[in-house]
Parts: structure tokens; sequence; C-alpha cells
């Protein structure tokens, strides 16, 4: 008799995920071709040489786990799947520090990842600021710790456990703050420096999780912050898709996961668009020719003034659509108004037909 369906759901869905780091490792090991005389054959050199009586070291997979269900499951999956794959595996648990006994909860998380047989496991404490709010200082301070672990460890990859469920409240949550098709487009399946971050669960829903940890007797912790008003994440989830569910009907959430998919391909395609057009419209020394961008459709356009703004020292995480909008309207609606203040003391301003994006 074969495993509970939610558990080999989940196992499937992180096999996958390992299938393609396995892939990506093994390209970036095959051999590249060295320039050669004419007419001989081309040598080839290993892009990253070993000694022959020494193999490269298997891809080392960490999972991010809080103790909930979507991570244990996560976990668990990781432990059976990796070693059939050849590949290590180990996991990471944050402490933010928010709540009353976060460091016993934390050490409980690592004990459970060592009996799932994962190996290097490690807690760390985080301290959470308070920029942008709870909810994204908490996730920018998670991020960092788990970065700086991946690179400490020389982790490939990094597994999230967000799922479906999770894809669809942060589509509302994008489609709230009105930030433009990206926002729309949720959470990617690979992201992060290299690639560094996968999300295995993003096409399963979270009762599939929850169930595959019962299959299995997994022991999971409730973080009551995902039941707390306080947050809005938790409102959207207990309170916004609920109602959404009652007055559409069910599928709801698979609609929204949809729409995040369809989304991200446009977004992808038209930031493609942008790259491409950049050069075009810059003159010689390097600044933006206003004419030039002009003539560009306003979502290319718009996309190259938000790089030029980033690229200029404004922080990504603060650069709205609204501001991109007024800095547009230096382009289409110049009235020789002033210059135009941006987060991260950037300044933007039309002179002489050109836009100067700059530090002020």
């Amino acid at each position: 008799m074969g495993p509970h369906p939610a558990v080999a759901a989940i196992r499937l869905a992180v096999r996958r995920v390992l299938h393609d780091i396995l892939t990506e490792q093994t390209s970036a090991q095959r051999p590249v071709p060295t320039p050669a005389a004419a007419g001989s054959p081309a040598p080839f050199v290993p892009a990253a040489a070993h000694p022959p009586h020494e193999r490269p070291q298997s891809p080392l997979v960490l999972v991010a786990c809080s103790g909930g269900a979507d991570s244990m499951a996560l976990a668990s999956a990781l432990a059976f799947e990796a070693p059939r794959l050849g590949i290590r595996a180990g996991g990471v648990t944050v402490d933010h520090g928010l709540q009353t006994g976060s460091d016993q909860r934390a050490a409980e998380v690592v004990q459970r990842l060592r009996e799932l047989g994962l190996d290097p496991v490690e807690s760390t404490a985080v301290t959470v600021g308070r920029e942008g709010g709870p909810e994204a200082a908490a996730r920018d301070a998670r991020y960092a710790a788990l970065d700086a672990a991946a690179r400490r460890h020389g982790a490939a990859a990094v597994l999230l456990g967000h799922t479906r469920d999770d894809q669809a409240e942060t589509v509302l949550l994008g489609l709230a703050r009105g930030s433009g098709i990206r926002s729309l487009s949720g959470m990617a399946a690979v992201s992060g420096a290299g690639g560094r971050y996968r999300r295995p669960f993003l096409h399963l829903d979270r009762q599939t999780a929850r169930k595959a940890c019962m299959a299995q007797s997994l022991p999971v912790w409730d973080d009551p912050h995902n039941a707390d008003p306080a947050y809005t994440r938790s409102r959207l989830r207990h309170e916004g898709l609920p109602a959404l569910e009652k007055a559409l009907g069910k599928g709801v959430v698979e609609a929204l996961a949809r729409t995040a998919q369809l989304s991200r391909d446009d977004a992808d395609a038209l930031d493609t668009w942008a790259r491409q057009a950049e050069a075009a419209v810059r003159d010689a020394t390097g600044l933006l020719e206003c004419a030039k961008l002009y003539a560009l459709p306003p979502a290319v356009r718009r996309r190259i003034l938000r790089r030029a703004a980033i690229e200029a020292g404004a922080p990504a995480g603060s650069l709205f659509a609204r501001h991109i909008e007024e800095v547009d309207r230096l382009i289409t609606g110049w009235r020789g108004q002033g210059a135009i203040n941006l987060p991260g003391r950037v300044v933007a301003q039309r002179q002489g037909g050109r836009l100067v994006i700059r530090q002020g």
C-alpha cells in the first residue's frame, strides 16, 4: 500500500524541485570549450575542476521551517526524497523573538528536524525592526537570516513552504496596494540571488500539507500571529477570502493562483522588452532621452524609469507605483514642473530634453 495521497503529493512536488536543482548543478559542472587552433579539435576543461581521486560533494538543500504544518510537511518530504537523489538535506528555523518562549519553540523545531534525519540543522535568532510595518519587517529579517545560513553552509537552494492559499493572499494584497501587474504575479516558484529560494507547494493547498502532517503523525505548531486580526494577512485569511468565496463561490483561491501565473508571464515579457529597449533611449552620455521614452508603451517606459530609480539608489521595497507615475509625468505631461523626490534621497528631474535621476 502506497503513502497517503497528501503525502504522495508533497513528495512529488519536492522531488520535481530537487530534480531541477540537480539538473542545474550538472549543467554548471559540464565541460566548456576553450579556443583552439584552426583545424584542431577544441579542448575541454571542466567548469569546476576536481582531482581525479576526489568527487564533487553532493549539493546541500535547506528547508526553512517554522514548525507549522506547511513547513513541517515540506521538511518531511525533503528528508524522504533527498537521500534517494544523492542530495544532502538540512534545515533552518528562524527565531523572530516576537513571542514569549520563541527560543524554546525554535529549539523544539530543531529537534524535530533532526529526528527527520536532516543535517545540518540550526536555529538562528533575528532582531525584527519596524520599517514597513511588523509583517514586512519580520519578513526582511527572516530572509536576511536565511540568506546568511545558505551562504554559511554553501547551500544550493532553500525550500519554502508557501502554498496556493498563500499565493492567493499575496495576489489580493498586491491588488489592494494597486502596485501593478508585478505585484499581482505573487510569489515566484524560483526567486532570490541565483535562484536560491524554491517554493514546491505553490500548486498545493494548505489543507494538503496539514493532511500530510496528520498522516505521518508529525507534530505542528500553529503560530497565533496567523490568527491575530492585528495583521493584515491574518484578516485576509480568516475574513477576506471566506467572504469572497461566499460571494463568488468555491474556486477563488485556484483562480487567484492562476492569475498570479498569468500575470507573472506577462510581467516577465514586459521586463524583457524594457531591458532591450533601455539602451536605445539613452544618449551617448547614458542619460535617458525624454522624446524616445515618450514613444514607448507606458508599461515598458515605466519599467525603465523604475529600473533607473533603483540604480540611482531608491530602495525597491519603498518605490511604489505612485512614485513612478510622478516621474512619468515628467515625460508625458511636461509643464515645466520641478524635481520629483523619490525614496532613498533620489531626485528625478527633466533637463534639456533629458531625464536625470540621481542622488539628491
